[in-house]
């Protein structure tokens, strides 16, 4: 695997339409005024990505200094585990990633003036210093919060709220509870991804030390957590499409079709594991 290959394996590409998804929808809930600003738009988009990246690499230096990622892992084998690439190198992309991130939410920021007030500025600029610390402090350092159980809570906020509700007040102004659902949603989604990855990592992170919310409840209650959110992320979601149906288009409800195929698979991997 040539260089190139090797980092951007590393920076887990699957992840990223996932991270993306949050911004979608604060676009999708103020779509003209989004339209106006294009540049803000693409901001949005790019800065994200690169703290999901960041995070990426960060988990991956994190777990790999820990002892962490090992044989006994069951998830694809990381760079820094395997040796490929060395914790001095993912030191620096880390730094280098975080100084990125940092200049793409300055830019993004410049862009949005027209619509923020001092105040304004001034929490956007804070939240994106929270966003890479969070990114980091996942894994990396002694009181790593993923270590801890905060995992989910942070996954939550930042995929769900920090996304979905600071993207659209980029562009306005009035809260509303459309924007709310759809941070309940997505937020739910994603931490239903990392709670099923720590199931799968139950074994060997008990054995590491790395007390995820799964350790902490068990196999069996992560599983009905897991269905929880699944009911927290369906349901907001259902309310989502249906008052802006009712209110503006009905063609949103299209939108609700993977959710049909998401049901069924649930409720099919459920009863299969109850024989």
């Amino acid at each position: 695997m040539n260089s190139f290959n090797l980092w951007f394996q590393t920076a887990r590409p699957r992840t990223l339409p996932l991270s993306v998804s949050g911004i979608l929808i604060g676009f999708a809930l103020s779509p003209k005024a989004g339209l106006k600003f294009p540049l803000v738009m693409l901001g949005c988009i790019l800065t994200t990505l690169l703290f999901q990246i960041l995070s990426n690499f960060a988990n991956d230096l994190g777990d790999g200094l820990k002892g962490t990622d090992n044989q006994g892992r069951i998830g694809p084998e990381r760079a820094v585990q395997s040796g490929r690439i060395s914790a001095h190198a993912m030191k620096r992309a880390v730094v280098l990633l975080s100084l990125a991130s940092m200049l793409s939410a300055g830019f993004l920021l410049y862009f949005a003036l027209p619509n923020l007030s001092n105040s304004g500025l001034l929490f956007y600029s804070v939240l994106a210093v929270l966003c890479v610390l969070a990114a980091i402090t996942y894994t990396v350092g002694k009181r790593a919060y993923g270590y801890h159980g905060g995992g989910d809570l942070m996954v939550f906020l930042f995929f769900g709220f920090v996304a979905v509700v600071g993207t659209r007040h980029l562009f306005v102004s009035a809260f509303g509870l459309y924007e709310i659902l759809g941070a309940v949603a997505i937020g739910s989604w994603s931490t239903m991804v990392l709670n099923l990855n720590n199931m799968r990592d139950i074994n060997n992170d008990a054995v590491a030390g790395k007390r995820t919310l799964v350790v902490m409840l068990g196999g069996t209650r992560a599983k009905t957590y897991q269905y929880m959110l699944f009911l927290a992320a369906s349901g907001a979601w259902f309310n989502l499409l249906v008052g802006i149906a009712l209110q503006q288009n009905a063609l949103v409800l299209l939108a609700g079709i993977p959710l049909i195929s998401l049901t069924l698979h649930s409720i099919c991997t459920g009863l299969s594991a109850t024989r």
